[in-house]
């Protein structure tokens, strides 16, 4: 829900408009989503319980990940198909916890708490996982922990926004739905490496986008938080 502020209300200096907390997803309006949400409703489950759920796929996509970077032939493949399925069950989950607790009427005055932090640690788990998995090179480890911790300062920049009393900004170019679907692209891509000669190469440079386009989404973010804060 947008919350507008009618001309006549304001007292003082125009205040900016109000975005929704909940990240704009087009899939969220799916029928198949509408009716897993539903399902979920139905069976008990709670937002958080689903929140938690996420946490568990992401640790489990960065532990899968770590290990590729240890195993060979066919379990490599089997690990790393695995890790995009995994990411995609964290985005499954991220999506659904807040279906129903909106749409289901299970919202928690807490709620927010497992919304955000099992995330964080989501992301986490994911980049520095697939950084540990590039044994290859002297420097994957630096570059898993700059791309993980980019990715949280891009989700704390938007929530110090929103408790300045601006919106909520989700932009990219790596939000965490663009993050993921880049190492799910990643995962998928280097099953395929052995053709070439290469292990770890495509991984390596999925997380150098990750953190190119996190260090230009927190630029983004945190200069139209300046620009709301300054037209107030």
């Amino acid at each position: 829900m947008v919350w507008r502020r009618k001309a006549a209300d304001v007292t003082d200096a125009p205040q900016p408009e109000r975005a929704p907390p909940r990240r704009p997803l087009a899939t969220r309006q799916k029928a198949w989503a509408q009716a897993l949400a539903r399902t979920l409703t139905r069976a008990g489950l709670s937002p958080n319980s689903i929140s938690l759920a996420g946490l568990v796929f992401g640790v489990c996509a960065g532990i899968a990940l770590w290990y590729t970077g240890r195993a060979g032939g066919a379990l490599r493949v089997v690990l790393l198909l695995g890790s995009a399925a995994l990411i995609q069950l964290r985005l499954l989950c991220n999506m659904l916890d807040g279906m129903v607790a909106i749409e289901g009427g299970r919202k928690t005055a807490y709620g927010e708490i497992f919304n955000d932090v099992p995330d964080r640690f989501a992301d986490l788990a994911i980049l520095v996982g697939a950084g540990y998995s590039l044994t290859a090179f002297p420097w994957g480890r630096e570059l898993g922990w700059l791309a993980g911790t980019l990715a949280v300062l891009t989700a704390y920049i938007r929530l110090l926004g929103g408790s300045m009393g601006v919106p909520q900004y989700f932009l990219g170019p790596m939000a965490k739905p663009h993050r993921m679907a880049t190492m799910t692209v990643a995962c998928v891509l280097s099953t395929l490496e052995p053709l070439v000669g290469w292990r770890g190469q495509i991984i390596a440079f999925a997380l150098a986008l990750i953190i190119a386009g996190a260090i230009v989404t927190f630029i983004r973010r945190t200069r139209r938080i300046v620009a709301d804060v300054s037209a107030r």
